[in-house]
């Protein structure tokens, strides 16, 4: 998994409560288990139109925003379905970061799982960073301080869980976390084989 430490870069910004995670990566595109190719797809049916053409109105398919690597969003961001697909979805567009007013707690667990930074802040800090991506300008997330810094300098401070804080820091997923403990887990399985060997025999 992809470290996350400090990241400056455009904000695209969706004044929008409730996404769901049908509306982050539509159920149709459920059917890979792979991690890769679903950024084309990251918001389907509001970024394209029946025919397949971008909508022009969508904030994703304007410049700036088509490099934008941190989102800006409203209450309740993830809700709906568990779907790991949805942060491999932003992932795979750009997405590390992700601000809102709140998080659905599966989504919110599953983006730090993935590499994604999922920010909560107040609505009065999401309105003034909402205009700020509005006028298509960078922002600025440092983990290890806990901060969002706005272009004009002013920082808000934001939670986060010290254990979650640590594997993304570190880029520790739960395979990267098990791997910690390798030396560990050699010594049980030898002598392991020593004392029960038929649960090795081929």
């Amino acid at each position: 998994m992809q470290k996350f430490d400090h990241l400056k870069a455009i904000a695209a910004p969706m004044k929008i409560n409730n996404i769901d995670t049908d509306m982050i990566i539509p159920k149709q595109f459920l059917k890979t288990i792979q991690r890769s190719g679903l950024g084309k797809n990251l918001f389907d049916e509001m970024r394209y139109n029946d025919d397949g053409s971008e909508r022009a109105d969508f904030v994703l398919n304007k410049q700036p925003y088509r490099d934008a690597e941190i989102l800006v969003a409203g209450d309740n961001f993830g809700c709906g379905s568990s779907r790991e697909h949805a942060p491999w979805a932003l992932l795979d567009f750009g997405i590390r970061c992700v601000i809102a007013e709140s998080f659905a707690d599966i989504f919110y667990n599953n983006c730090s799982k993935n590499g994604i930074l999922a920010v909560p802040l107040p609505k009065a800090a999401i309105d003034y960073l909402l205009a700020d991506a509005a006028e298509g300008l960078e922002l600025e997330v440092d983990l290890a301080s806990q901060t969002v810094k706005a272009s004009n300098g002013k920082v808000f401070e934001f939670e986060i869980d010290p254990f979650r804080k640590h594997c993304l820091l570190n880029g520790l997923d739960d395979i990267g976390l098990t791997m910690q403990s390798e030396g560990s887990i050699d010594t049980f399985e030898g002598g392991q084989k020593n004392s029960q060997p038929w649960l090795y025999a081929s």
